[in-house]
């Protein structure tokens, strides 16, 4: 499917978006805590299965209710003790949270508060805080809450709710983030509703959600392919049962929200009492993202894509021991769900055969056959493969933007000097046993031949034009790649298997 076609009118949702917030916070008061669901800035997840929705269309929501909002990070303790990784960026989940501070910053947002979730004084979490607090950041603790969520006695006592310091906020509208599944964000809201309170002032929660999209079929790609995107928490859609009872619409929701609801809704009606209305888990969504779609079919092909997408990314994280095998499987059985290979992308038969190709010739690295290929936004399907000089992903971006650029094969884009030195410096400064170039290092010998190469001058500003194209490498991609890959936005699988036979791979 072509990577350039519009099925989401992002300008729609984000005014049926915003006008339903406002709408929320009316029913409480115009004090309402809203939950993000997701990723609030670079939801790329959300951009690869809506063509059309801006990855940053969240951020652009918040600055048309700036002057009604602010925001509370928060962030579990014990992700930040195991240095969970967010594998978009490849950063730390601590990592990620101050850069969400900053992206948030730079774009006039204020940020209230950090709260460290289910905190258990671990020192590593310590020196995070301290990080913070000592750049005049205001940081709170929540501890762990015995018999939550099921004891209510107890979360809604001294013991519960009523240990954690109230966070002081001016604003009617507080969005309650973090950096991914399990951060706190629920219980945060609800512990600042209960002092509200106890304050005598009222206070609302809701949901603001993108997936799953509730007015969509249970079984449609888009709804397939976010419980891919949840296979390693295990989380799977379901018809809310409590929404279909109390209106009769069938109405999609995911497990963890269905199962939670009962106890939820006691625990909100004993803190607001007749002021609740919500009847079901899909009443405390705020979700519109479903009556932007304006292209269904290509949302459904987009979906299906992503679900392949994810089951290589879990092959490999398996491969690397990252992933369980029960992961895989989960992904591989949404797959066939749609009748869905692997080979339904088609950058994978191009990168394979590729690699194959390499063999033939005898083109390769330390024994290993690596391919690549990379679709442009008309179609055309570039590809690439190492060798003792670079990598395949090096090779594959410069062919890219060589087609791009119209220039011929057989004309050079980087100096042979360039690349004598690059050489030179890793085997006599770094001691590195592995010359070849990945495109970190491509990319910059690049733009120094651009000072004095036309050609590559021209085929480096063809560079942008690659961002948003889908590749495929028949190998995990080195740390270097990865990070020039990441930079350029391609849309990147690769096979579970290891470019070289050594087990480190700097």
């Amino acid at each position: 499917m072509p990577n350039n076609k519009i099925a989401f009118d992002n300008n729609k949702y984000l005014k049926e978006q915003s006008k339903s917030i406002m709408q929320r916070a009316a029913q409480f008061g115009n004090k309402l805590y809203l939950e993000f669901g997701g990723k609030l800035i670079s939801d790329y997840h959300a951009a690869r299965i809506l063509p059309g929705f801006d990855p940053n269309g969240k951020l652009k929501l918040l600055r048309l209710l700036e002057n009604k909002i602010e925001v509370i990070v928060c962030i579990f303790a014990g992700d930040i003790e195991r240095k969970k990784i967010r594998a978009d960026f490849g950063i730390s989940y601590d990592s990620d949270a101050m850069k969400l501070i900053d992206d948030l910053h730079e774009g006039g947002i204020n940020v209230t508060a950090i709260v460290i979730t289910r905190y258990n004084g671990q020192p590593v979490v310590k020196q995070f805080m301290n990080k913070l607090e000592r750049r005049d950041i205001r940081v709170y603790t929540h501890y762990p809450i015995t018999g939550y969520p099921t004891d209510i006695d107890r979360i809604l006592s001294e013991e519960g709710y009523g240990a954690n310091k109230y966070i002081e906020t001016s604003k009617p509208i507080v969005i309650v983030t973090g950096p991914g599944p399990g951060s706190g964000k629920m219980a945060t809201c609800l512990s600042q509703i209960y002092h509200e309170y106890l304050k005598g002032q009222e206070a609302g929660y809701a949901k603001f959600e993108t997936f799953p999209i509730w007015n969509l079929p249970l079984k449609h790609p888009v709804n397939l392919a976010y419980e891919s995107a949840t296979a390693d928490l295990g989380d799977f859609n379901q018809v809310d049962p409590f929404h279909l009872e109390a209106y009769n619409i069938t109405a999609v929701n995911y497990n963890r929200d269905i199962e939670v609801f009962p106890v939820l809704r006691k625990i909100m009606s004993r803190i607001m009492g007749n002021k609740l209305k919500y009847k079901s888990p899909t009443d405390m969504g705020v979700n519109r993202a479903g009556f932007a779609i304006i292209n269904n079919e290509i949302v459904k092909q987009a979906a299906k894509q992503e679900l392949i997408r994810r089951y290589f990314r879990y092959s490999c994280e398996y491969a690397m021991g990252i992933a369980d095998k029960k992961t895989v499987q989960r992904a591989e059985l949404l797959m066939k769900e749609l009748n869905l290979t692997p080979l339904d992308r088609k950058v994978v038969k191009e990168a394979r055969q590729a690699s194959i190709i390499a063999q033939q010739k005898g083109k390769g690295n330390e024994g290993v056959f690596a391919g690549a290929a990379l679709e442009l936004k008309d179609g055309r399907i570039i590809t690439g493969n190492n060798s003792p000089l670079m990598h395949a992903a090096s090779s594959l971006i410069l062919n890219a933007i060589k087609v791009l650029a119209c220039i011929p094969d057989n004309i050079h884009l980087l100096s042979p000097n360039i690349l004598e030195s690059i050489s030179n410096l890793k085997s006599d400064i770094f001691n590195q046993k592995r010359l070849s170039l990945n495109l970190e290092e491509t990319l910059i010998a690049l733009s120094i031949s651009a000072d004095f190469n036309p050609s590559a001058k021209v085929a480096m500003e063809m560079l942008n034009n690659l961002k948003g194209c889908e590749m495929h490498s028949t190998h995990i991609p080195t740390s270097g790649d990865e990070a020039g890959l990441r930079r350029l936005g391609l849309n990147i699988t690769s096979d579970p298997s290891f470019s070289s036979n050594r087990l480190f791979i700097p």
